[in-house]
């Protein structure tokens, strides 16, 4: 039985038997004539294709179909109707955070299908919510089916966001992508597609846009003859659904259209069952993103600008006149006419594969329209660009197509052209001359979903800060000024802005002017607002919660039960939760958590961010007068314990640092009056000390302190021990590792910054310049890694103890030395209460004494008239000559 495409078939198979012999373009040809002659009409795509949409409008207003069958996952399709709302491109998401049945470390998953006006599924989804009567079926994989398909093992790499690919037709592999290029004398596969089928098609009639895009299709399928396997599952997925749908309606097949890929178009597996398996538990939410040309770019591995060129070449023939698209919301539908009747099949592909391409005037006005429009540009951005550039960029582009074997100039022959004549050396501005291009012809556009079509934690969001009266559905900048003293009904919506800051990407929010810290609150505050840009963030919040109060709370909550939480991530997390959330509850039951992973934990890695943690939050909690929650003394008492037991070992360890041991005896020394007031045993840590053997300088340093903190070892010893340092020249070299160590211990014992002072002095003073120089830098290098945030005090210190002229210096006494220190025999102590005080009660101050290594013995002192020192009688006579302050004192108290 003959057909109507037997001469094409045997003209193919001469050419095949004459170059390959394969019967390739012979069985390209059965398969465009097996997908023509279905009972059910199949219309090939190409996605974001020009072409492929105003064959689409043609066809629709032609056939006018009751039912659209469209390759889309089929659980989006109560999103489609959002899309009214939407200024286009905007992407149909799926997103899932808990998930069942898949691998932990995918999650979370999701689903991306970008939408633009000028896709043949657009003026489909749009001709049939307009349309009335008209039924449209998404007939392809459900997402969650979409992840079931998915190896389970992917280079080691876990899956992550999957965009759909709609009407994707791309060779998939690299070879003839390759000899495509190459023979094409074209860079990338878009320019290639837009020279060779995009602009022959715009123009063609419906008949053939069909053959030649099944035939396309039916070729990159062939060439790939293994690896089909889950094309071709998608395929009968989605003819099962096709029969079950026209199974349960009784609807005619003559009066339904099926939308695909041309690569699924030239299937072999046409009207083939497939069992469906069930879906997962996975909770999938959907909704509706904005996005862009950029985005879809990337996502499709399509040359940047060639969607913005697309859409471009989409509004030129609309322009033209002659196809009316439909478009959601839009009053203009067009005139109905009645159905056409079928035609029979017909070989169009023979005529059209012999038909070159031609250059008509109109074409050739754009060309000059662009040339001086780049021009115009590229002066407002910099370059020195005149009316000579642009008869260049002309006369060049048409050079360009002629050399690569075009009757015409591209888009892409105008951009080679525009950087050849006009981009120099150097780029004067942000943008080259490419990017000019890319803008001129429509930029990266970016759509909006509209107020209606976000989830409710977008719209509460935006009611919530609608006092500010700002405009931040806009994609431009906007400032918003609170004074939260004269307009405190303005601070609900400081509250916010600070919790979006903390779960939005920066730019989104910005504080200008204010902060937000544990304890204080500010009076007036600035921040710049771009919510419109950050649209797409602001949507996918709403994936995660209702509010983003419960968004918060759901992040907090999984970080600190992650398996990788620890006490200072936790210690975190409780003050974001006091900062932002407020209440006891929540923070209580993360405190908690806090205490557990403390006790846990193996290794002192996070001892100074827990050390900096737990007295901030210590300092609010008092500073609040509620008095301390149970978690912060349970936290104490299990840090103190925890330390003095790890504190051993932490000083031998090479993987512990000396600011991990200095945060430690931090710990230690700073809580101890409150860890001895809920319990603890100070033996426990004088035990540790006692245990502690360290072989690194600083850890040893770090010993010398806290034993002269625990009264174990006297000023006037480690005065000596340093002296021994400076003296042995061996040790010499080490001792800024030592005085390392001991500006570490300046976390524990403040007391001790006037020693430090003390040593680094006697070491500048003593050592000589051939000792000291050398080890100057190792100094430096150890404060800046180990200190940083210590050696302020230290400066300010030594401030305080250095004369501040140079004339002064020569007779500066350091306040160290023992001929200062020294007391006058002669010196009459001051009698009084309190001298009677520590004179009936000597071990106290005894024991102080022994501490601090001062010697001397007790005096007796003399009463106000007979011994009383000069100092006495000096400030008796002040306090008589001028009564009034110590009246007022006395008043007060």
């Amino acid at each position: 039985m003959s057909g109507p495409f037997d001469p094409l078939r045997e003209q193919l198979s001469t050419a095949a038997e004459a170059f390959a012999g394969d019967g390739i373009l012979p069985g390209m040809v059965d398969d465009v004539e097996r997908a023509l002659a279905g009972e059910l009409e199949i219309f090939p795509v190409c996605h974001h294709s020009p072409a492929s949409g105003l064959a689409m409008v043609r066809r629709l207003r032609e056939k006018q179909p009751k039912v659209i069958y469209l390759e889309l996952c089929e659980d989006l399709r109560p999103v489609l109707d959002e899309l009214v709302n939407c200024r286009l491109p905007v992407a149909l998401q799926a997103f899932a955070t808990d998930i069942e049945g898949f691998p932990p470390e995918w999650a979370p998953l999701s689903v991306i299908a970008p939408i633009t006006e000028a896709s043949a599924e657009y003026q489909a989804i749009a001709y049939a919510l307009e349309t009335p009567g008209v039924e449209i079926v998404l007939v392809d994989r459900s997402v969650d089916h979409v992840f079931q398909w998915e190896p389970r093992e992917r280079g080691g790499k876990a899956v992550d966001t999957v965009g759909v690919e709609i009407g994707d037709l791309r060779p998939r592999f690299a070879e003839l992508e390759e000899h495509l290029l190459h023979h094409g004398k074209v860079r990338h596969w878009s320019e290639w597609w837009d020279q060779y089928v995009e602009q022959p098609l715009s123009g063609a009639d419906y008949d053939t846009y069909r053959q030649v895009m099944v035939l396309i299709g039916s070729l990159f399928r062939r060439l790939r003859p293994h690896g089909n396997e889950v094309d071709e599952d998608r395929e009968r997925y989605m003819w099962t659904r096709m029969r079950e749908h026209l199974a349960a309606t009784g609807a005619d097949p003559a009066t339904c259209l099926y939308v695909c890929g041309a690569f699924h178009a030239a299937s072999p597996v046409m009207g083939e069952h497939l069992d469906i398996t069930p879906r997962t538990e996975t909770r999938w939410l959907y909704g509706l993103i904005p996005s862009s040309h950029s985005q879809i770019e990337e996502q499709f591995g399509l040359a940047p600008g060639s969607v913005s060129i697309a859409s471009a070449t989409w509004d030129k023939a609309v322009q033209r006149g002659g196809v009316t698209p439909f478009q959601l919301g839009s009053k203009r539908k067009g005139r109905a006419k009645p159905p056409a009747a079928p035609q029979p099949v017909t070989d169009r592909l023979s005529g059209f594969l012999r038909q070159p391409p031609s250059l008509d005037g109109f074409d050739e006005a754009e060309l000059l329209g662009w040339c001086v429009d780049i021009v115009r540009l590229a002066r407002r951005n910099g370059y020195q660009s005149s009316t000579a550039d642009a008869i260049a960029v002309y006369e060049t582009s048409i050079l360009l197509a002629g050399m690569r074997n075009r009757k015409r100039p591209t888009p892409y022959d105008f951009q080679d052209a525009a950087v050849t004549c006009i981009e120099k050396d150097v780029v004067p501005g942000r943008r080259d001359v490419r990017r000019l291009c890319e803008i001129m012809l429509g930029g990266d556009r970016i759509g909006q979903v509209g107020y209606d079509s976000l989830p409710p934690l977008a719209r509460d969001i935006l009611d919530r800060l609608a006092p500010l009266g700002l405009d931040l559905e806009k994609r431009t900048l906007s400032r918003a000024l609170m004074n939260l003293d004269a307009n405190p009904e303005l601070v609900p919506c400081s509250d916010l802005l600070w919790v979006l800051r903390y779960l939005l990407p920066e730019g989104a929010v910005k504080p200008i002017m204010g902060s937000r810290v544990l304890g204080e609150r500010s009076i007036q505050e600035s921040w710049d607002l771009w919510l419109g840009k950050h649209q797409r963030d602001l949507i996918e919040l709403g994936y995660e919660g209702v509010t983003v109060e419960q968004v918060l709370e759901k992040r907090l909550r999984t970080a600190a039960w992650d398996q990788k939480a620890t006490a200072a991530k936790v210690l975190a997390a409780v003050e974001d939760s006091i900062l932002f959330l407020g209440g006891r509850r929540f923070t209580d039951e993360l405190g908690a958590r806090a205490v557990e992973l403390l006790s846990a934990e193996r290794t002192v890695d996070d001892a100074p961010e827990v050390l900096r943690r737990i007295r901030r939050l210590l300092a609010y909690y008092r500073s609040a007068g509620n008095g301390l929650p149970a978690w912060c003394e349970a936290f104490v008492t299990t840090g103190y314990a925890h330390y003095c037991t790890l504190l051993p070992t932490a000083f031998v360890d090479e993987e512990s640092g000396v600011r991990q041991v200095g945060a430690m005896l931090g710990f230690l020394f700073s809580m101890e009056s409150l860890a001895l007031s809920l319990g603890c045993d100070r033996a426990q840590l004088e035990l540790a000390v006692q245990q502690s053997h360290p072989e690194a300088p600083a850890k040893v340093a770090l010993l010398w302190t806290a034993k002269f903190q625990l009264g174990l070892l006297s000023m006037a010893g480690l005065r000596a021990l340093t002296d021994e340092l400076l003296d042995n020249p061996l040790v010499v070299p080490s001792v800024p590792l030592y005085v390392s160590g001991f500006v570490q211990a300046l976390e524990s014992a403040p007391v001790l910054t006037s020693f430090v002072v003390e040593v680094l002095s006697n070491a500048f003073g003593r050592l000589p310049d051939d000792v000291l120089l050398p080890w100057l830098p190792k100094l430096i290098a150890a404060l800046r890694k180990e200190a940083p945030e210590l050696v302020p005090a230290l400066v300010r210190e030594a401030g305080r103890t250095f004369p501040g002229t140079l004339a002064a210096v020569d007779a500066w006494v350091p306040p160290w030395s023992t001929q200062a220190a020294a007391p006058s025999s002669s010196a009459l102590v001051a009698a009084g209460p309190v001298s009677e005080l520590l004179a009936a009660h000597p071990a106290a101050t005894d024991a102080v004494a022994a501490v601090l290594g001062c010697s001397g013995e007790w005096r007796q002192g003399g009463g106000a008239g007979e011994g009383a020192g000069a100092e006495y009688v000096e400030v008796a006579a002040l306090l008589a000559a001028h009564p009034d302050s110590a009246d007022a004192f006395a008043a007060l108290l």
